[in-house]
């Protein structure tokens, strides 16, 4: 699902590990064994995101190679 997004920008509904539901806008750099290697765009720092952890995804408007 979120494999195909790979260098793109994507906005996801996600769902940590306290419950907290929150909306992120990632680049995404890579997938692999469940989890997702992105760059937040709000802190520019690098993240691991869990695949089953990810509720909602859809491609960002503006910014690097999105549509």
């Amino acid at each position: 699902m979120v494999d195909k997004y790979i260098g793109r920008i994507v906005e996801i509904i996600y769902i940590d590990r306290n419950g907290k539901i929150t909306q992120r806008r990632i680049e995404v750099l890579g997938v692999k064994d469940g989890r997702v290697r992105a760059r937040c765009l709000t802190s520019n720092a690098p993240r691991v995101f869990r695949l089953d952890n990810i509720l909602a995804t859809r491609p960002a408007g503006g910014g690097r190679n999105a549509s």
